[in-house]
C-alpha cells in the first residue's frame, strides 16, 4: 500500500506504471481525479493534511496454460482394464460384462462416473462394469468402432451382446432402465 501526506494545496502523484492520478486538496475538501478503476481511500486528518491511499487488488493467479488439464479417472468398484487384460477379463468372463469407453479430458464420462459406480455396486451379482480409457487403448478403440464417448457395450460369452451399445451421457434412472432391459434379454435373473 502506497500512502502519500501533504499539507499543500495540490500534488501530482505518478506511479511506476500507468495510470497517472492526479489529487488536489483544500482544506475544506479534496477532489480526486483517477483514470482506472483503482479503489482509491483517502482520510482528512485536519484542516491542512489529507491521507491518500491507494490499494492495487492483485488478480488470483491462475494457471493461463494452452494444454488440457488432466483428470484423473478415479475407481472403486468399476475396474479400469487396458488392452493387454481385455481378453482375460471381458471375452473370456462366465458372467455379462458392461464395457464403458472413457476418457479423462470428457465432460460426460466424468458426468455419469458416480452412476456407473453406484450401479457397479448394485449389479455386481449379475455383472461387471470395466472401464477403459480411450486414450491409452486406441487398438480396442478402433476394434470396436468406439466413436462417441463415453459409450457403453455389454458382452456376454465374449460377444458385444445386439442392440447393447450406448453413447453419451445418461442418468442413473435411465441407466438402470438400460441394464434391467439388456439383462432380461439375455435372460440374467
Amino acid at each position: 500500500m502506497d500512502t502519500v501526506i501533504s499539507s499543500s494545496a495540490s500534488i501530482t502523484l505518478s506511479l511506476p506504471l500507468p495510470p497517472v492520478r492526479t489529487v488536489t486538496a483544500t482544506s475544506a475538501s479534496a477532489s480526486v481525479s483517477t483514470s482506472s478503476s483503482v479503489p482509491l481511500t483517502y482520510h482528512r486528518f485536519s484542516r491542512h493534511r489529507l491521507c491518500l491511499s491507494f490499494q492495487r487488488r492483485r488478480p488470483a493467479l491462475r494457471n493461463y496454460s494452452s494444454s488440457v488439464p488432466q483428470f484423473t479417472v478415479t475407481c472403486g468398484a468399476v475396474t479400469e482394464i487396458n488392452e493387454s487384460q481385455f481378453k482375460d477379463t471381458v471375452l473370456e468372463a462366465n458372467r455379462p460384462v458392461l464395457v464403458e469407453f472413457v476418457a479423462t479430458w470428457c465432460g460426460p464420462c466424468r458426468l455419469i462416473s458416480p452412476a456407473m459406480e453406484s450401479l457397479a455396486q448394485e449389479y455386481e451379482d449379475k455383472l461387471m462394469v470395466v472401464k477403459i480409457d480411450h486414450d491409452a487403448n486406441p487398438r480396442l478403440i478402433e476394434e470396436y468402432k468406439v466413436y462417441g464417448l463415453p459409450t457403453l457395450i455389454l458382452f456376454q460369452n465374449g460377444q458385444e451382446v445386439p442392440e447393447s451399445r450406448r453413447e453419451g451421457a445418461i442418468t442413473k434412472v435411465k441407466l438402470k432402465e438400460y441394464l434391467d432391459a439388456l439383462l432380461e434379454s439375455i435372460s440374467v435373473p
